[in-house]
């Protein structure tokens, strides 16, 4: 364990694994996106859900659980035996990032893989330049997703606690955000293929109130998802 009493930033080195399947409230919006198209296939369902609707069902997740790299995620779902496939290859992801990161917790939603970054593993106090450390990291998450990286899109979202000025934490979110894709483009991923937000202290995983919810809610999250190249190879091979 390393921590780090400087200005109020805390880093705490661990590692979580997480697995979840899509919750109750997922299930929920993903019916009601369905809603009307009860004639249509699994596979004609998932198209139009990866093509147009699935934005609108991201966005509507990503309010809803306070979470938008989940609503990301969620938004690219297929679905039905296209869905399966693309399931099957991030559970492999996982299972490799879950052996090769060893400050992260990985998390399977849905159809992707949500990675999280405590931000003191990654960044120095009031910093967002990546230490050395951070470069190993998300290296080793480049390196997993190499083989076929045009499979994937990637939304790295930068997210602080509520100390300070909510701007200049805003602004700080942008620029560790930017840091973290910057690197992973130099690291073989496209460029193309990666968005980035920073959402400041929009969206706080713990309370505020304690140093242990602060130091929750300082982190970099990465959102990997199947790209709209990959979902229609999947659907595809669904349909053969």
């Amino acid at each position: 364990m390393k921590l780090i009493l400087s200005g109020g930033e805390i880093s705490h080195r661990t590692t979580r694994v997480r697995r979840r399947g899509i919750t109750l409230a997922l299930v929920t919006a993903l019916s009601l996106a369905g809603t009307g198209c009860s004639s249509l296939s699994n596979t004609q369902r998932g198209a139009l859900i990866g093509a147009g609707a699935g934005g609108a069902v991201g966005a509507i997740i990503g309010n809803a659980a306070g979470s938008t790299t989940k609503g990301a995620i969620i938004g690219a779902v297929v679905g039905g035996a296209a869905g399966a496939i693309i399931g099957s290859r991030m559970n492999d992801r996982a299972e490799t990032l879950e052996r090769e990161l060893d400050n992260a917790t990985i998390e399977r939603v849905g159809e992707g893989i949500l990675v999280t970054f405590d931000s003191g593993i990654l960044f120095g106090f009031d910093s967002s330049t990546l230490r050395a450390q951070a470069r190993n990291n998300l290296g080793d998450l480049a390196r997993v997703l190499a083989a076929d990286p045009e499979d994937y899109e990637i939304l790295v979202a930068g997210h602080t606690d509520n100390s300070g000025a909510e701007a200049y934490n805003q602004a700080l979110s942008e620029r560790r955000a930017a840091a973290a894709s910057d690197f992973l483009a130099t690291a073989g991923i496209p460029g193309s293929q990666i968005r980035i937000q920073g959402l400041g202290e929009m969206e706080p995983l713990a309370s505020n109130e304690t140093p242990v919810g602060q130091q929750a809610n300082r982190r970099v999250e990465v959102a990997i998802f199947a790209s709209a190249a990959y979902r229609e190879e999947a659907i595809r091979q669904a349909r053969n």
